[in-house]
């Protein structure tokens, strides 16, 4: 595992939703408060603005994105820049916007909501699942975490409000079956897990905002090592790069003292480490 290196050096306010697309080889990723999607080709920084918040993405096809916004889940097509609603996503509820999200194993897609203010349990997390968008959790603050075990019968996703990640079983179908398992509790040391993958071998890598790392925890939960950042507010990891061997990662300004900026040149970078592990391909979203 080599240190970490900035990828990007624009500054996100709230850098986040990392996604490796395994046809075109490229990352995207979003800064929320900003409303900008971006990505970049060799020496290129490419950005896409939009009208409201935009968190979290997956991939349809070559040239196609779902993008998760504050009002709905958005077709947008990469080279264009043209987007077509989906489906609307809590459309009747000004006060809150999209978070954390990822494509589940048979297609799907996991999105989770939260207040603007993260109001306490304001939030939702819902699945997009041919056409129907279900809620599936809800009284949740701050949704993130969702990523699916190699194996895809199992789903991660946390509370960061609550310090807390819980695990999932899922059916052939892809809907959650029984109910959900505290997998790792961090409120007694402090910890705020915010996003999170699995890689090939089933450990949880987990960003952990305020903490300048990411954590690894094997499939059993236990802390197995951490890549540390150049990021005060690491907010959400993606295995990416050839043979899925590296990770990026991205990483906020928000929540940093106006006085205390200066101190912390990394925030809102998005960064890249190369692997021991590999990653899992990021699945496809069937619409």
């Amino acid at each position: 595992m080599t240190p970490v290196r900035i990828y990007d050096d624009r500054t996100c306010a709230l850098g986040e939703g990392p996604l490796w697309h395994p046809e075109r080889e490229q990352l995207f990723w979003f800064d929320i408060t900003g409303q900008r999607l971006l990505s970049r080709v060799g020496d290129d920084a490419l950005a896409w603005d939009f009208d409201e918040p935009v968190s979290a993405a997956g991939w349809i096809d070559r040239d196609t994105l779902m993008v998760a916004g504050a009002s709905a889940l958005w077709s947008f097509d990469i080279e264009t820049g043209t987007r077509a609603i989906i489906a609307p996503l809590e459309a009747d509820q000004p006060d809150t916007r999209s978070n954390d999200g990822r494509a589940d194993p048979v297609g799907g897609f996991w999105i989770g909501t939260m207040g603007r203010n993260a109001e306490e349990g304001a939030g939702a997390i819902y699945r997009y699942f041919r056409g129907e968008v279900r809620q599936i959790f809800r009284d949740i603050t701050i949704p993130n975490a969702i990523c699916f075990s190699p194996g895809g019968d199992t789903a991660y996703f946390a509370d960061t409000a609550k310090g807390a990640i819980w695990k999932q079983h899922i059916d052939r179908a892809g809907w959650p079956s029984g109910k959900p398992e505290l997998f790792i509790d961090f409120s007694g040391v402090g910890l705020a897990p915010d996003g999170a993958v699995c890689d090939a071998q089933g450990n949880l890598w987990i960003a952990q905002w305020g903490a300048w790392r990411v954590a690894c925890h094997g499939p059993d939960g236990r802390f197995r090592m951490a890549l540390p950042c150049g990021a005060a507010h690491t907010t959400c990891p993606a295995f990416g790069g050839e043979k899925l061997g590296q990770i990026f990662v991205t990483s906020a300004t928000q929540g940093l003292d106006d006085n205390a900026q200066d101190h912390h040149s990394g925030g809102g970078r998005t960064w890249v480490a190369d692997m021991p592990v590999r990653g899992i391909p990021e699945r496809k979203v069937i619409l």
